[in-house]
């Protein structure tokens, strides 16, 4: 009787793990990569935010019954680190899509891996527009606004502006490249007037801010463009405070509204600059109330612009998934391609022809409130109606 029992506790033993195997199998894995380490300002909201989204999704029943398991690595900064990862989380973990990555060159590298590998790629932050258009490729999305959809949303004020010297200052990386030469594209075809008088080029993350202030100063601009971000913006804003650069001066930045880089300019903070940003404070629609009252019940701190990409990528890249009701590529590129979903910014769609998505951006102005750096007068800017036609897409974007 003894042996009996043994080996039917045993038996079930054996059944119990063999229907915890299998209830693992059922989850549905994605893989994340993102510079965690290295712009820790951007990506530990974005985290916060992908989580805050894996949460809800579970709770409401995962993907179409099944739990979702975002397994995540950080890059480091490094091209070759993120392919490692990407064939770490593909070839090991077995996901089902990657997502993430933050700087242009990052999710350029990735997004050739999964060219190559034929994996499914939904980047959330690169901007520069090669990864939907002259390196875009059949197994790439994107959610954020692009270089060109967030120049074009800055020249349709930068236009009005009666400056006609202008200069530049960009990091010397894809991204900056990519943003000035389309802001100056888009710029020029506007305003022939303008003349374009000065370039600087620091290296990304290592400014010597004093040199490139004088730099500009001494083309005597009366308008700069900045895409400099996270300490080099600090750096570039105290020292053109210090040395008067940015008085009697128009300034358009790409990304100085978004919370993560405005609020370490505290009192520091330039006003008057025309931005793209994040003025989460003034935002007062039903979709963005739900997600802002739903981040700060979880952790007690206000969404900066990294909580919003983080959060509405996985739920993009949930939705997709439902939708396919598979996790093969060929099914998830056919469900992602037209598809529309809701946001906290409204809803928004993947175009099929580009693989990029509507979702857009708040154009305002900077300013100073109780010692903080603020974004006023601040406007939603839809993407679809800041990006080039069809027409003008296909010339850009080689044929898969």
């Amino acid at each position: 009787m003894r042996a009996r029992n043994i080996f039917v506790g045993a038996a079930f033993a054996l059944l119990a793990a063999g229907m915890g195997h299998s209830a693992l199998a059922e989850d549905i894995k994605i893989g994340e990569i993102n510079s965690y380490s290295l712009l820790p300002s951007f990506t530990e909201p974005y985290r916060k935010g992908w989580q805050l989204a894996v949460e809800e999704i579970n709770a409401a029943g995962g993907i179409n019954g099944k739990k979702l398991v975002v397994i995540s690595k950080d890059d480091g900064g490094k091209p070759a680190d993120a392919q490692t990862a990407a064939n770490e989380l593909v070839s090991s973990e077995g996901v089902a899509m990657l997502t993430g990555t933050f700087l242009s060159n990052i999710g350029l590298a990735v997004s050739d891996f999964a060219n190559q590998k034929k994996v499914f790629f939904l980047a959330a932050e690169p901007l520069t527009d090669a990864v939907t258009w002259s390196k875009g490729n059949k197994y790439t999305f994107r959610l954020r606004p692009s270089n060109y959809m967030q120049a074009a949303m800055l020249v349709e004020a930068a236009s009005k502006l009666p400056a006609k010297r202008w200069a530049t200052i960009a990091p010397n990386y894809e991204y900056g490249q990519s943003a000035v030469a389309v802001f100056k594209k888009l710029m020029s075809e506007k305003r022939p007037d303008i003349q374009w008088v000065d370039e600087q080029w620091p290296p990304q993350g290592k400014i010597d801010a004093g040199p490139v202030v004088q730099a500009v100063a001494q083309a005597n601009p009366e308008a700069i463009l900045n895409v400099t971000f996270g300490p080099d913006l600090v750096k570039l804003v105290r020292e053109g405070n210090t040395r008067g650069l940015f008085k009697g001066r128009e300034v358009v930045s790409f990304l100085t509204g978004e919370p993560e880089y405005l609020d370490p300019l505290k009192d520091e903070t330039p006003e008057g600059w025309i931005v793209t940003g994040y003025p989460w404070y003034s935002i007062k629609t039903p979709e963005h109330d739900a997600f802002l009252k739903a981040y700060q019940a979880k952790y007690n701190d206000y969404p900066r612009l990294g909580s919003i990409v983080g959060y509405q990528t996985i739920k993009a890249a949930a939705a997709i998934l439902a939708k396919a009701g598979s996790t093969d590529t060929d099914k998830l590129i056919a469900a992602a391609e037209g598809i529309s979903m809701p946001s906290p910014f409204g809803e928004i769609t993947f175009r099929k022809i580009d693989h990029q998505s509507t979702l857009g951006a708040f154009v305002g102005k900077t300013a100073q409130k109780d010692g903080k750096g603020v974004m006023v007068d601040a406007s939603y800017k839809k993407g679809s109606d800041y990006l080039p036609s069809d027409a003008e897409v296909e010339k850009l974007r080689p044929k898969d």
